[in-house]
């Protein structure tokens, strides 16, 4: 019978772990069991026998430069995953925060600081009044009044002395919610029933009644609430195009006008404030007459806007100052226009200057009519209603009722 690879073992070494051997029953302790066999011996095909203990049995240590059993290992793991690092929020430094609190300081400082040096008028129309609109509708008066400047001013300025106020110039501007912004020329002579006054020219309701009686024109005729009132005279234009250096108008012709103190050459220049207000006034020298100078009107206001917020004007102390020192005295706003709405029409200003808006005209049907009130210009009934209506609704581009 062939004994078993660990019978043969249990043979060598005993039955016992601890090494106690089987007795046999008369005491003597059986025979020391044989060498093991040289390695040519059939135990080359099996290797060293492996020692096996009972569960509990102390492990016996290895013999000295025997090498080591290495411990089995399992498959490589991958390091668990890391969380990816939670980016966290950088702080303002101050520094930051002061240079944005002073360079607001500036920008609007300065503007709030000169706000109370503006002259007021009332020019509320009173009794009912067309429903707030939405967006901004500004009234725009640049009247021909001579107060306030000196003999040499008006002399410098080619004024002359005439007493009174009277409007050369009516202008609504228009700022949406959102879209284009809209400076639209109200020629003077325009033909429409003044309250109170029955038809006459438009800058009549002015000489009639003052501001209050033309925004009240203006609303009754438009069926537009108007939301705020400014006026500026001879002295206050001129102040303002010098404030800001000057302004480059681009005349195709010559123009010789005395009395607009007009003459200047063809070609691109830059006006200083008396050539200016001399060129904006200038009306009988123009083949179109009345239309042709509110052309030059609104060309010479988006020009004198795009300069006044350029940045050379707003970082140069010196000039940003003085411009709004002169906009505070020589502009006149109404009762009702506050901060809020003053925003509003820097708000138009700025959109203007930007080339996000446009400047219109209302339209006209004829410009030579004959009424009671001599030579007038009559609007395009249809044609205007609509671009009110557009007005009234709110929307942001009327380029295509013009």
């Amino acid at each position: 019978m062939t004994r078993t690879d660990d019978e043969d073992w249990l043979y060598r070494r005993g039955r016992h772990a601890d090494g106690s051997g089987e007795r046999r029953q008369d005491g003597v302790p059986p025979p020391m069991p044989p060498p093991p066999p040289p390695a040519s011996a059939d135990t080359t095909r099996y290797g060293p026998p492996t020692p096996v203990g009972h569960h509990g049995a102390p492990r016996s240590a290895p013999p000295p430069g025997a090498p080591r059993t290495p411990h089995p290992q399992g498959p490589p793991q991958a390091p668990p995953p890391q969380a990816a690092p939670v980016a966290r929020p950088r702080r303002r430094r101050p520094v930051v925060r002061w240079l944005v609190a002073l360079v607001l300081a500036y920008l609007l400082g300065i503007p709030l600081l000169t706000w109370p040096f503006m002259p007021r008028v009332d020019a509320t129309p009173s009794g009912d009044r067309p429903a707030d609109t939405p967006g901004y509708v500004f009234v725009l008066a640049g009247s021909d009044s001579r107060e306030g400047l000196s003999k040499e001013e008006q002399d410098r300025l080619g004024t002359g002395s005439d007493a009174g106020r009277r409007t050369d110039t009516i202008m609504l501007l228009y700022v949406p919610p959102t879209g284009r912004a809209a400076l639209i020329s109200v020629p003077r002579d325009s033909y429409v029933a003044i309250p109170g006054h029955g038809k006459n020219k438009i800058n009549a309701s002015y000489a009639l009644g003052g501001p209050e009686l033309l925004v009240e024109t203006v609303e009754q005729n438009t069926g537009l609430h108007v939301d705020g009132f400014a006026e500026i005279g001879f002295g206050g234009f001129a102040g303002v195009v010098d404030a800001v250096g000057g302004i480059e108008m681009c005349p195709e012709k010559a123009i010789k006008d005395p009395q607009a103190n007009l003459d200047i050459q063809g070609g691109c220049q830059l006006m200083d404030g008396p050539t200016a207000l001399g060129y904006v006034r200038m009306r009988k020298q123009d083949p179109r007459g009345d239309i042709g100078r509110a052309e030059r009107q609104r060309e010479m206001v988006g020009a004198l806007a795009k300069k006044a917020l350029s940045p050379m004007t707003i970082l140069l102390p010196p000039r940003w100052f003085g411009l709004n020192w002169s906009l505070s005295r020589g502009i006149t706003v109404g009762e009702g226009t506050g901060p809020g709405e003053f925003f509003g029409l820097a708000q138009g200003g700025l959109r203007i200057a930007t080339g996000r808006g446009d400047t219109l005209v209302v339209p006209v049907g004829d410009t030579g009519a004959q009424t009671a009130a001599g030579s007038s210009v009559l609007w395009d009934t249809k044609k205007a209603e609509a671009m009110f209506a557009a007005m009234a609704r709110g929307e942001g581009d009327l380029s295509a009722y013009a």
